[in-house]
């Protein structure tokens, strides 16, 4: 039984729906975390019958550039019982478009257009960190083993990392770009990866940089030598390899030990992205990997042999978020452009 979270519960505020993750924590293992959405009942053949109900008023904007969705609102769902909202957090004055659960499961931490930084208890809805990065943020990624930093960066050509024990910023880390689309840190934290809207022909340099976590150097700059953007970075849980959403609509492969090669022989293929911020994940397990598709479409590949296993069509609009339970395998959770974010078992 999910247990109610402090609070009144709230309609779901107006705009897109932009980021879903499931909370981690055993003891709520139900609740999923969405950021901003509209009105939609998510029922679909293969859905859990569970009404995710918000407003109507439209919002708009271009994905993937400049957002003018409303205040930043957070919320906590329950996903898997009511499909109602618990809790819903007014923390920031613009668009939220960056969040990360806290590795204990019972912390928000998000990063907004008004430069702000927060990280929210779940219970409490006390604010435990507060800050003001001189950025709009975009991404945000905790440290694998030093839970008290994070890294977060935006439309700036620089990433920080704060300590949220000192409220200041540790360290810096500086390449020739615009903005920062994603983060990701590999398995002990010494490295981290970091995606830019680097795509020029000059661009191969930038567009994935692996960095080392405590010199700030860049270890190598010489990752994907194709002039596509990639959205969206992500870890598989059990092997040596990371994968890249690319605007070249494919999933490519890399090793995720120096020197990063990329596989040739393997390639995810059938999606689109077409300059949506989309979504990837692999299963807990590590043998699918899950993407959205500009066109509404989920795809499930095999990650052995790079074949489509399933193909799920729930959205009319690009579904941008698409994330696996983490303790019940065969649950997720999908998220549209539209504003609807439907479960599916």
């Amino acid at each position: 039984m999910v247990p109610s979270l402090p609070g009144k519960r709230t309609a779901c505020p107006s705009g897109r729906c932009l980021l879903l993750v499931w909370l981690q924590a055993p003891v709520w293992q139900a609740l999923v975390w969405i950021l901003v959405l509209k009105r939609d009942v998510c029922r679909w053949p293969g859905l859990l019958p569970c009404p995710l109900r918000g407003s109507e008023s439209p919002v708009s904007e271009d994905r993937g550039q400049r957002h003018r969705w409303q205040a930043g609102v957070k919320q906590v769902w329950n996903a898997v019982d009511s499909g109602s909202c618990l809790q819903t957090y007014s923390l920031h004055s613009e668009a939220v478009r960056a969040a990360r659960w806290s590795p204990c499961g019972r912390r928000i931490l998000s990063g907004g257009f008004d430069f702000a930084l927060h990280l929210t208890d779940l219970e409490t809805g006390t604010q435990l960190f507060s800050s003001r990065s001189d950025f709009r943020i975009t991404a945000l990624r905790f440290h694998p083993r030093d839970h008290s930093v994070f890294v977060c960066g935006g439309f700036s050509s620089e990433m920080k990392a704060w300590d949220i024990r000192t409220s200041k910023v540790v360290r810096s880390y500086k390449a020739t770009i615009q903005q920062t689309l994603d983060i990701l840190f590999l398995r002990e934290g010494s490295e981290f990866l970091s995606s830019t809207d680097a795509s020029s022909r000059d661009s191969a340099d930038r567009t994935i940089i692996a960095w080392d976590f405590q010199s700030s150097a860049k270890i190598s700059n010489q990752i994907f030598h194709e002039r596509y953007t990639c959205p969206s970075l992500t870890l598989h849980p059990r092997e040596p390899v990371f994968l890249a959403q690319t605007n070249g609509n494919y999933l490519a492969l890399f090793s995720a030990v120096w020197p990063y090669r990329m596989s040739r022989r393997r390639r995810y293929e059938g999606h689109k992205v077409e300059g949506y911020s989309v979504g990837c994940e692999c299963s807990p397990d590590g043998d699918l990997l899950l993407t959205g598709s500009a066109d509404g479409r989920t795809l499930v590949y095999s990650f052995r042999t790079a074949s489509r296993a399933r193909t799920l069509h729930g959205h009319t609009q690009a579904c941008v978020g698409a994330t696996f339970h983490p303790v019940l395998p065969s649950m997720l959770a999908t998220c549209s452009w539209e504003g609807d974010v439907k479960i599916w078992h």
